[in-house]
């Protein structure tokens, strides 16, 4: 057959190996331009017409909407970032199936007098879970006025990502973290701390540029497993602490800052759920700053012997 030589719709099927219907509804949708018609209003199509409709059946083949085949026929180099979206599209639907699946075997493996308790709380939760509630827990945890970089700093540092493939544990503790955040048990202290509460001359960015550094001035020996002991991190700690409020380190001014955290609300269940549910090594803000505030207690202590 010459290049010139012209199928009709049922050559042309029989070649491909699809149907009469399937020819008709990529040509209706103009994938597959007809390069005539018979006296008879039957359609007829060029010979190059086959490479393009195998062509269509395997991008087809790949689950590509008929948009984004139409895309690629008409724009050389569109196949790349139909590719690059498709598979973006496919990672997400399978971490989905990832967290469904560590879901039921959460649910199947739980004692049975737990499952409604655990069922209700991943089924409040999407899969994978969104991180919305706990971005807005820490907006309204956060002191006002507090400068748009700290806060993105905070919430880098607290918002923990959900992993693409979790082990059940993890489920169960971001539906735990979703479930405190989002106020579904009722009497979760969600209180901002005293010492971070807006007053006459503080001064919040202060505070939080200095926690920063002394959380990561701590954060080697948490992670190493060291106790709690006075050094640079507690004296930056304390610092930072002083200088927000406009006072100066002294004596007194540990011994009230130690009296006032001692007291305050913790979100310490946070924490422990961020860690459970992460699954680092790496220790939270939340770990430094219980190391931060067990050396001040233990140096207040020692020096008021």
């Amino acid at each position: 057959m010459s290049p010139d030589s012209v199928l009709s719709i049922g050559e042309l099927a029989e070649r491909a190996g699809v149907t009469v219907k399937t020819v008709r509804f990529y040509s209706d949708r103009g994938l597959l331009p007809e390069a005539a018609r018979s006296s008879g209003g039957h359609r007829r199509y060029r010979l190059e017409a086959l490479d393009r409709l195998r062509l269509i059946r395997s991008l087809r083949s790949l689950d590509l909407p008929v948009t984004d085949v139409a895309r690629i026929l008409d724009q050389e180099d569109a196949l790349e970032d139909v590719i690059a979206g498709r598979l973006s599209e496919v990672g997400s639907q399978l971490t989905a199936l990832r967290w469904r699946e560590a879901a039921l075997q959460l649910l199947r493996d739980c004692p049975a007098e737990e499952r409604a308790d655990r069922l209700r709380l991943v089924g409040s939760m999407a899969a994978p879970p969104s991180t919305a509630a706990l971005v807005r827990f820490w907006r309204r945890w956060l002191p006002p006025r507090l400068p748009a970089r700290l806060v993105s700093v905070v919430l880098e540092q607290a918002v923990p990502q959900p992993p693409a493939d979790p082990a059940p544990a993890q489920v169960l503790a971001f539906a735990r973290l979703h479930a405190l955040a989002s106020g579904v048990h009722p009497g979760a202290d969600h209180c901002q701390p005293a010492a971070h509460r807006p007053g006459p001359g503080f001064r919040p960015a202060v505070l939080y540029d200095g926690l920063g550094e002394a959380y990561a001035l701590a954060a080697p020996y948490v992670r190493a497993g060291r106790p709690a002991r006075e050094g640079e991190a507690l004296d930056c700690f304390v610092a930072s602490y002083a200088r927000s409020s406009g006072a100066r380190d002294t004596p007194a001014f540990r011994r009230g800052l130690a009296r006032q955290l001692a007291v305050e609300a913790r979100i310490d269940r946070y924490w422990q759920l961020t860690a459970e549910a992460t699954g680092s090594p790496e220790p939270t803000a939340g770990a430094a700053d219980d190391w931060l505030r067990t050396a001040l207690y233990a140096e207040v202590s020692r020096t008021a012997r």
